[in-house]
């Protein structure tokens, strides 16, 4: 394994409150809960452990707070097989994401950044040999845009692929986008930046994101699987495996870890979104973020079983 180039996650780490509720509250609205707990979350440490889960070397570029919680996030990781040897520790609180958790396992969060608004791009510049050496980048949104786009200015200089996962969703100028290997929206995300809340249609959301300049686009569907779309003009639909839905939060951060997982073992573009695909129905019958993540045997005994479902591809 130690052959391998590691993946590289630059983001956000986080303590994650979850509380338990008949269903999400509405604006003004208070429900007795049904139960709380504290799971270590953030949508990179949460990426990070979904590819270490699987077997695969991974290291992480962030930043934790002085507290409690920062050395609680920071011996989890550890123990979960990430390298956090670019995890720096700042003055004040951690990254907590506040999480209401339906019966249903749909979810609603609040995040507050704490420490993982203070990454930097010098911070990036500091491990610059980490990303020269990964096989591939993984990021998201709740870390400061500009050490983002310096990100990838590095990245398309040293030609490692950058998968942006645009989560929170926000505006992006072009040339952050134009540097972006792969681009991995949810529904909402995508529509975010579509302007089309209504439109069914995959395909056209496709085509609608990559006149945008991105390269290669992944959007990922909950229930429904996925889509991939590449420059040739093709798309794949990624159908879902049959899953008993807990908790779906983290799903699409399991999904992002196991596709850039399924890249790095050398599966085509299309395995790899199957792949990342069993991977998030096996997390969603857990709760947690990252104590939903499977592991690479239990992916492939689910691949396997399904053995029978392929990438359908289709003209975009």
């Amino acid at each position: 394994m130690s052959a391998l180039k590691p993946i590289v996650v630059v983001g956000s780490i986080n303590i994650d409150l979850v509380a338990r509720a008949p269903r999400i509250p509405a604006p003004g609205q208070t429900l007795l809960g049904e139960n709380f707990a504290t799971h270590p979350g953030g949508k990179g440490a949460n990426q990070a452990v979904a590819v270490a889960r699987l077997g695969y070397p991974v290291q992480l570029i962030g930043r934790l707070g002085d507290d409690g919680f920062g050395t609680q996030l920071r011996d989890h990781l550890t123990h979960s097989g990430v390298d956090i040897t670019a995890v720096r520790t700042s003055p004040g609180s951690s990254g907590v994401a506040v999480i209401v958790v339906a019966d249903t396992g749909e979810n609603s969060i609040v995040v507050i950044p704490g420490a993982n608004a203070l990454l930097t791009p010098q911070d990036l510049d500091d491990s610059i040999d980490m990303l020269r050496s990964a096989s591939a980048v993984l990021t998201q949104l709740e870390t400061p845009l500009e050490t983002i786009l310096h990100l990838a200015e590095l990245c398309l200089r040293e030609s490692v692929p950058l998968i942006v996962d645009p989560a929170p969703a926000q505006a992006l100028p072009k040339e952050l986008l134009s540097k972006v290997t792969w681009f991995t929206p949810n529904e909402t995300e995508a529509a975010f930046y579509t302007g089309d809340l209504a439109n069914p249609e995959h395909a056209a959301t496709a085509r609608t994101l990559m006149e945008m300049g991105l390269t290669n686009l992944i959007l990922k569907l909950g229930s429904r699987g996925a889509y991939l779309a590449t420059p040739d003009g093709h798309g794949h639909r990624i159908p879902s495996f049959p899953a008993n839905s807990v908790d779906t939060t983290a799903a699409g951060d399991c999904f992002n870890g196991a596709f850039a997982t399924g890249l790095a073992l050398g599966m085509s573009p299309p395995e790899s979104a199957r792949f990342a695909s069993a991977a998030a129905a096996i997390s969603v019958t857990r709760p947690g973020a990252q104590p939903s993540m499977p592991t690479r045997a239990e992916v492939l005994h689910l691949l396997e079983s399904e053995s029978t479902i392929s990438p359908s591809p289709i003209t975009l």
